[in-house]
């Protein structure tokens, strides 16, 4: 079969074939390659860890929304002056760009009782559709704002006043400018005047065009046909200018960027491809061909793929571009999924702008191929191009030929244009990978910036924001991205729909359906230490030995730059050292036997590795009694040799210093509570175990007049002053019976080493450890215990079946002799009775029929006489019991089916042919 993976799809630049095999068999290769990708991609994929995660609450954040308004998606930054604009749902506000809380302007633009009704006969929401959701917020001069709404699907455009921030009240007709539906996505850019636009023309949403509003030109827009564009989702347009100085004299140029059903190729499924489309902003139309219509329009396929696994991430979200004063040094940022999102992952490309430049002025046209089953619908364009060529903007060179204009160029070349506005050559990725991949994260929006560290490097500081409200950070080296942090950015888990970055207040703007949320882009007062300040790899942070904290290098002036330490690698070597936290500043903590303590260790990164310290050796998750977790360790039912130093430390790895850095972060002293002492044993040595009294384990097992074994003595470790300010979690474990021995500490697997003072009596007699003589007590008497106890049911289980008559004939007669039974017979009768056979003289056989006497010896000769005949069938005839003066005459009388006359027959033996008795 052949196999034609969707990455072959979307980057094959060779020439085109056709595959000699069925259409169906394609669509099922396809599918099982597809199929191979997801599952690799699932299992195999890449795995981004931000380095520190910053809560909501945590962190100093401003806010702004107003009650019963909604859709704060549209945000507008005015560098001339202080404000922000937002466009919401019926209203437009006018923000402090310093403080976001602060309000200076709103103005409300409703939808009349018409209109809303006509959206609702339409089959539209009421309550929802129907009202005017701001979607366009432009900037025509320092005086005016182009606001356009949604206006319950009849979408209306309108000037807002700054002065007294209200509307001009003629509004015109929106469409083509703004969506009719508020979910749906379009991009607007307004430049020198004139507003650019993708969205849908009509209610339906089934016409898509890429328009130019002038006041001053006609309206120019999209030709109306799939091979322009097919289904598109707009996510972001921009203008890049040539300058003044441009030698090839080329106009300026405007990019739209969007996602679309593919039309190359023909699946099962709608193919989506990512785009980038290109028209110039001198372009006039074309005067016999292509008027009113873009003759510059031209499109190109934007490639962001995981190489190693062959797999692309073909949608579009966002898209950002980093502007140089030379347009050949800017670089395009976009955020990409997949359209299949149940892989998980979120990707970052980055595209320089002279390979976009390259693949419009140089790359290779396509035209639809006429060949049947072929899952390829358009194939390399091989024939005879126009001189001029097709799509590009007026140049020096074009002028010389007397066209200065799209008006003069020929037919020919517009008719190529209109019939091939689709490029082969794709756009591919610097490095010819993603910049950045997640997993299991969504992006919606993007925002770039271009930071100077203290090392003289220009850094890309990538600004990402997810469908749960959170931000992430990340700074862009030559040959990997680290993700620094991440910012929960709203309270709740929402989509960031606009993210706004600016340079001048240093801040980042977000966007929702709940409000607009204003961020720094550095926490860097919230590193504590320096290394966790280098290490961050921060190019806006470095620590300042002089103040003892993490500082912004933007808010430092330059000649003081070289006080302060920073290092784009992460070696926190750099770091001066610091005195350890000495033994006696440790956290007291006493904790009362058999409790449990919870010891915190905050550590703020995600990529460092907590270890506990107990006396010096390491606690690992097998250690007994110990739960470590991320932000503690747990210590249950606190016994002598949990007493002593714990210490928490932080080991980081730096990939790029390739070097481990390990820091303590907190130190403790746990001791055990003193228990209340008699005043008759004041000046006694009392041992502190760390379970209940071995005195009242050895009670437990003896009777009232044992004495207590004497108890071995010990000292206490010395205690330390707790803080005032410390706070530590105690539990107390429920209340038991004291006789009750808990389980021993046998299974802690590190011991303290107890340093004993000097007795105040003299020097100890003995040197064992108190802990070793508490396990080696212990130990015994759980022994002992265990012995009497299996002892004692070994001899409850043998009186049992020794009365129930299981056992054997030594059993039995120690059974008769115990009960006084007249069951001690002799020893042979009892064997043949066991074994079903017994021999006797004829002389001692007895006639069954013979009446009993009065002074019961016919009754033991009859027992005397019994023969086990192998069945229990008749209880009243034996079975083993001692039968009564009747028995003869019931069994000589009832006729049983397996009875025989053991007179009349000899019994041989037991596996004989002949019957037995």
């Amino acid at each position: 079969m052949y196999q034609y993976s969707l990455a072959d799809a979307m980057t094959d630049k060779g020439n085109f074939t056709i595959p000699k095999t069925s259409e169906s068999n394609m669509g099922f290769g396809v599918l099982g390659v597809f199929l191979g990708l997801l599952l690799e991609v699932s299992t195999h994929g890449p795995l981004t860890v931000p380095r520190t995660s910053w809560r909501h609450q945590d962190l100093d954040l401003m806010e702004f929304s107003e009650p019963g308004i909604f859709n704060y998606s549209t945000l507008l930054l005015s560098e001339k002056s202080d404000a922000l604009y937002v466009g919401a749902r019926e209203a437009i506000f006018q923000l402090s760009k310093k403080n976001v809380t602060v309000r200076n302007n709103k103005v409300q633009w409703k939808v009349a009782e018409t209109p809303v009704s006509m959206c609702a006969l339409k089959g539209k929401s009421k309550e929802k559709d129907c009202l005017n959701y701001i979607r366009v917020l432009q900037a025509v001069n320092d005086e005016r704002l182009y606001v356009c709404g949604t206006h319950a699907f009849q979408p209306l455009c309108d000037y807002l006043n700054l002065t007294d921030f209200s509307l001009t009240g003629r509004p015109e007709d929106g469409r083509g400018k703004c969506s009719f539906d508020p979910s749906q996505s379009f991009t607007t850019v307004m430049v020198d005047g004139e507003l650019y636009s993708g969205t849908s023309y009509n209610f339906l949403g089934s016409e898509p065009i890429i328009s130019r509003y002038s006041p001053s030109h006609s309206l120019l827009r999209t030709e109306y046909s799939t091979s322009w564009l097919n289904e598109p989702s707009f996510v972001y347009a921009d203008v890049i200018k040539e300058g003044r100085n441009a030698a090839s004299g080329e106009d300026d140029k405007i990019y739209f960027f969007f996602t679309e059903v593919s039309v190359e190729y023909e699946f099962f499924g709608k193919l989506l491809i990512p785009r980038v489309a290109r028209v110039c902003k001198g372009d006039l139309g074309g005067q016999r061909t292509l008027q009113k219509k873009w003759t510059s329009f031209l499109k190109a396929k934007l490639v962001c793929s995981m190489p190693e696994l062959n797999f692309v991430f073909n949608v579009v979200h966002d898209i950002f571009i980093l502007k140089e004063s030379d347009s050949r040094d800017t670089v395009i940022y976009g955020v990409f999924t997949s359209q299949w999102g149940n892989v998980g992952l979120s990707a970052v490309c980055a595209y320089k702008m002279t390979d976009v430049e390259d693949a419009f002025s140089k790359g290779k046209y396509m035209q639809k191929a006429t060949v049947e089953h072929a899952h390829t619908k358009w194939v390399r364009y091989n024939g005879i191009i126009p001189t001029q060529r097709p799509g590009a903007c007026i140049n020096n060179q074009m002028r010389h030929q007397n066209i200065n204009s799209s008006l003069n160029l020929p037919d020919k070349t517009l008719q190529f244009v209109k019939d091939h506005p689709l490029l082969e050559d794709p756009v591919l990725p610097i490095g010819n990978r993603p910049r950045l991949i997640t997993r299991d994260v969504n992006y919606t929006q993007i925002a770039v910036e271009r930071v100077r560290a203290l090392d003289g490097n220009v850094y890309d500081v990538v600004f990402t924001a997810t469908d749960k409200g959170i931000l992430h950070k990340s700074v862009v080296f030559e040959d990997n991205v680290h993700l620094v942090e991440e910012v929960q950015l709203l309270k709740t888990s929402e989509s960031i729909k606009t993210l706004l970055l600016s340079s001048e207040t240093r801040s980042l703007y977000a966007g929702s359906d709940s409000g607009v949320v204003q961020s720094p882009t550095a926490f860097c007062s919230r590193y504590l230490s320096c290394e966790d300040c280098v290490l961050a790899r921060d190019p806006y942070c470095a620590w300042s030995h002089r103040n003892a904290t993490c500082v912004n290098t933007l808010d430092v002036p330059r000649p003081q730059h070289g006080t302060l330490i920073q290092s784009m690698n992460g070696d926190a070597d750099k770091c001066p050292r610091v005195p350890g936290l000495p033994v006696k500043d440790y956290q007291q903590v006493t904790v009362k036997p058999g409790s449990s303590v919870e010891l915190p260790c905050l550590v703020q990164s995600n990529l460092a590795q907590v270890m506990w310290k107990s006396n010096g050796l390491i606690l690992t998750e097998a250690s007994g009694f110990h739960l470590i977790g991320d932000s503690s360790l747990l210590i249950y039912s606190v016994a002598s040799v949990d007493q002593g130093n714990y210490e928490c430390w932080s080991v980081e790895w730096a990939p790029a210093a390739k070097k481990n850095f390990s820091r303590l972060l907190a130190g403790y002293a746990v001791s055990l509570e003193l228990p209340t002492r008699a005043p008759d044993q004041v000046g006694q040595v009392t041992t502190i175990l760390g379970r209940e009294d071995a005195a009242s384990t050895h009670a437990a097992e003896g009777n009232d007049n044992t004495e207590r074994a004497p108890l071995t003595p010990a000292i206490a470790p010395p205690s330390y002053t707790a803080p005032a300010s410390v706070s530590i979690l105690l539990t107390s474990p429920p209340q038991t019976d004291p006789s009750l021995t808990p389980p021993p500490s046998s299974t802690i697997k590190f011991h303290p080493k107890l340093h004993h003072p000097p007795s105040p009596n003299g020097p100890l007699s003995e040197t064992k450890a108190p802990a070793a003589e508490y396990l080696q007590h212990n130990n015994s008497i759980a022994l002992l215990f265990l012995f009497l106890l299996f002892f004692l049911l070994f001899l409850c289980a043998l009186a049992y079946n020794c009365y129930m008559q299981y056992l054997p004939a030594p059993c039995m007669r120690m059974r008769a002799a115990l009960l006084g039974s007249h069951k001690s017979a002799s020893q042979p009768e009892y064997r043949a009775c066991e074994a079903g056979l017994m021999e006797a003289p004829a002389a001692d056989k007895i006639n069954m029929t013979e009446a009993p006497t009065q002074n019961g010896s016919q009754t033991s000769q009859n027992l005397r006489a019994l023969r086990d005949t192998g069945y229990e069938t008749e209880p009243e005839c034996g079975n083993g019991r001692v039968t009564s003066h009747n028995y003869g005459d019931n069994c000589a009388h009832q006729e049983k089916p397996f009875d025989v006359d053991c007179d009349s027959q000899s019994i041989q033996f037991a596996d004989a042919d002949e019957p037995y008795c």
